[in-house]
């Protein structure tokens, strides 16, 4: 077989390996909400202190433009717990679905970004909790 045909399908072959490695991140910005009071147009929660908050199972991002993305890699909880406030995410969009695989969320406080959580993180500490090193 020819050096450089050969040269050239492992180098495909890599690209192909190690593309989902270069993948662009991307941001979505916006107000998390509940995802029923979205497509529904109902009584939303008003805040996070708000008894409808629990009838509510899914919670999205819901962009300036009204457009929403689903979040399903975050916990419903730590979502729930910035109802209404204003979050960026940051990850891979999907191109099939409405979702962003996040790899990190941050919340607009006193005029700048805080992240609140990270994929890093929660992977971090899942495997101190499995280890037994996270005691009361």
């Amino acid at each position: 077989m020819n050096k450089n045909l050969l040269l050239m399908i492992l180098l495909m072959i890599s690209a192909l390996i190690l593309a989902p490695v270069f993948a662009i991140a991307a941001q979505v910005e916006g107000t998390v909400e509940g995802y029923n009071c979205i497509i529904q147009g109902k009584v939303c929660p008003i805040d996070k202190e708000d008894t409808m908050i629990a009838l509510e199972q899914v919670f999205v991002v819901l962009t300036d433009a009204g457009k929403y993305y689903f979040v399903p890699n975050i916990d419903r909880a730590i979502l729930a717990r910035h109802l209404r406030e204003k979050v960026q995410i940051t990850g891979e969009i999907s191109k099939k679905f409405k979702s962003i695989k996040a790899a990190k969320l941050e919340v607009w406080k006193q005029n700048s970004w805080k992240k609140t959580w990270s994929a890093e993180e929660e992977a971090e500490l899942r495997m101190w909790l499995e280890l037994g090193l996270i005691m009361k």
